[in-house]
This record gives structure tokens, sequence and C-alpha cells, in this order.
């Protein structure tokens, strides 16, 4: 097909290269249906998923160099090189497809990205996407409202997150709060326990002193007691021991004949 048309050489290599990727992906499809290991099936699969990715790379150098040299070819060559392009965005289309279908008979349920450049469409993802360099001014402002407007429920996603995450730290400062002057609480009344528990053994040890004093005082009279009762009893079983002082208030009446003959 490319002798068919006016190329410059750029635009040939570009043009072959993509040809030479759709027969190895035609022919990877058709060994992939010979292999029963899925483990093998999906490793054909990523080799083919990678060829694709080049030739979305290729068809993008193609729609560029296409563009450079728009202003000397003929309106009626641009448009076959346009259908050419748009031909091959097609094709591609179709191995994405067999692509997904393989994948769904293997039981791969993983969301995979086909990467087809930032702020496109995927021009592999469906067979009536444009490219961006073929979309109307309208088409351009619709899409990049359109991705404006997910960008801002993100945005606002994100600020819902913050705030949450925020609250809760603020919650937990607040519990840190509380639960550090409830220790600090804790600590006074163990001191102030503490404090008591000395207050209560120096008190017992004095009144263990005072005790032990009054036992010796106590003592100390009993001995003076028994003393005293000890010489009465010796007084009156010898009332004319002269050895033992009387006591007062115990001496034996004076006699009366002594006072009667000092008169």
């Amino acid at each position: 097909m490319s002798s068919d048309l006016p190329m410059n050489p750029e635009l040939e290599e570009i043009d072959g290269k993509i040809q030479d990727i759709f027969r190895a992906l035609q022919n990877g499809f058709q060994k992939l249906d010979n292999i029963k290991d899925p483990n093998r099936q999906s490793k054909q699969l990523e080799e083919l998923t990678g060829k694709m990715r080049e030739c979305k790379r290729l068809i993008k150098e193609y729609d560029q160099e296409l563009k450079n040299q728009e202003n000397q070819n003929p309106p009626e060559v641009n448009k076959k090189l346009n259908e050419k392009k748009q031909t091959m965005i097609k094709e591609l289309n179709s191995y994405v497809a067999l692509r997904k279908t393989y994948q769904s008979s293997l039981g791969n349920k993983r969301v995979e990205l086909f990467d087809m450049g930032a702020g496109t469409s995927d021009p592999v993802a469906e067979d009536n996407v444009k490219m961006a360099s073929e979309m109307s001014n309208q088409e351009l402002i619709y899409a990049g409202r359109k991705q404006m407007d997910e960008t801002d429920q993100t945005i606002e996603r994100s600020k819902m997150v913050v705030e949450q995450t925020i609250e809760v730290g603020t919650q937990t400062a607040a519990n840190l709060k509380g639960q550090t002057e409830q220790m600090g609480r804790i600590v006074n009344e163990l001191d102030t326990i503490q404090f008591s528990i000395k207050k209560a053994s120096q008190l017992v040890k004095e009144i263990g002193r005072q005790v032990a004093t009054d036992k010796c005082i106590m003592l100390f009279l009993f001995l003076i007691v028994c003393g005293v009762i000890a010489v009465i009893i010796v007084k009156i079983v010898h009332p004319n021991n002269k050895s033992i002082p009387d006591i007062p208030g115990l001496a034996p009446p004076a006699p009366t004949g002594r006072k009667l003959l000092s008169a």
C-alpha cells in the first residue's frame, strides 16, 4: 500500500515498522491459540501488549510527520494518508479487543490501563475514538471540561480525606491531653499518699516511744509501791525493830503515863 502513496523517507520508515508490528501481532495471536498453559498464555499476552504500545507510539509519530508535510502534499494525497492512518488505528483497535477477549477467557480480572498519552482519549479502547489532532475545537473543549470536572471531584475527595484526618488528629490530641492531665492527678495523689505514710510512720514511732516511757514510769511506781508495802508488813511483824524507820502515820501512839509525869 505504501507504494501507491507518495511518502517521504520518514513516513515510509514509520509505515514499515507499523506493518511489521501488525504481522507480529497476527502471528502472536495465532500462536496463542496453540498454547494451553495459562501462565504461558499470560506471558504471551504481555509481550503482545508491549508490541501494541510500540505500535501506538509509531502511529503518533506517523500523525506528527503527516502534519509536518501536510503543506507539501496535494489535498488528495493528505486525505489518503489520513485514511491510511485511520485504518492503522482500527487494525490496532481490533488487536486490543482480541487481547481483552483472551484475558477474559483466562479469568484475568485485573484492570489494565493501556496508556495512550496524557490529555487524549485512548484510540485503541474503542473503534470510534479519534486522535486529538483530528478532534474539533468543540470536542476538545468538551474533553477538557470533562477532565477538569474529574480533577475537581478528585480534589474534593482529597479535601474530605484531609478534613477527616485533621478531625481524627484533633480528637486524638484531645484524648492525649486528657490522659496526660489524669496521669498528673494520679502522680499528685501518689505524692500525697506517700507523704501521709511518712507522717503516719513518724506518729507510730512517737507513740511507741511514749508507750515505752509510760511503761517505765509505771514499773518504777510499782516498785515503789511494793517497797512501801514491804516496809509496812515488816513494821507490823516486828514493831520494836529500831533499824526500820517509822513510817509517818503508822508509828505506835506514845504512852499516856509519860505525858502525865511530865505534866
